[in-house]
């Protein structure tokens, strides 16, 4: 299925795309300047996505990156496995924890302006999100680590408003 039909175009009504989404994050110093990497594909298609921040956390990197992959999908659902290097993002999701955190209204957790737009779109879709370890020669795990970074060293980085609300 082109990939222009996947991330930007509609599609019929009854195809299910299935997406593989790796991402990872980034922050030199926790906090300090971050980034965010994303590698989407589906079939022999793929796009990358990336984005540096000026003052930033690496569990926000991390969060935002899923966040950015989901945002690219521009039809739902789709049936969507993010790989993610984060037990951060990882455990909180399929463990379960951020519906508790949802029921408690995120009293006393960080990231949770994030972690309210990752559920709106989250919903949206069919999500698995598995683990692995970071920095293992995973190829697509390794390039979203040198997307991160990358962003994390542009000049004229955007400002996390969020990071500043939550500190």
């Amino acid at each position: 299925m082109p990939v222009f039909h996947l991330f930007s175009e509609s599609m019929e009504q009854h195809e299910i795309p299935n997406i593989i989404i790796f991402t990872d994050g980034a922050a030199r110093g926790n906090p300090g300047p971050g980034g965010y990497g994303v590698v989407l594909l589906s079939g022999s298609h793929r796009k990358e996505l990336s984005q540096g921040y000026q003052y930033t956390t690496n569990n926000r990197m991390e969060l935002m990156a899923v966040i950015a992959g989901l945002e690219a999908l521009k039809v739902s659902p789709c049936n969507v496995t993010i790989f993610t290097d984060s037990k951060y993002v990882a455990d909180s999701i399929e463990k379960g924890w951020v519906f508790n955190w949802v029921k408690n209204r995120f009293k006393g957790k960080k990231n949770s302006d994030l972690w309210k737009i990752f559920l709106d779109i989250y919903r949206s879709h069919q999500v698995k999100l598995v683990w692995v370890k970071g920095h293992a020669n995973i190829p697509e795990n390794e390039r979203c680590d040198q997307l991160a970074v990358e962003a994390s060293l542009k000049p004229n980085l955007s400002e996390d408003t969020g990071y500043q609300i939550n500190k």
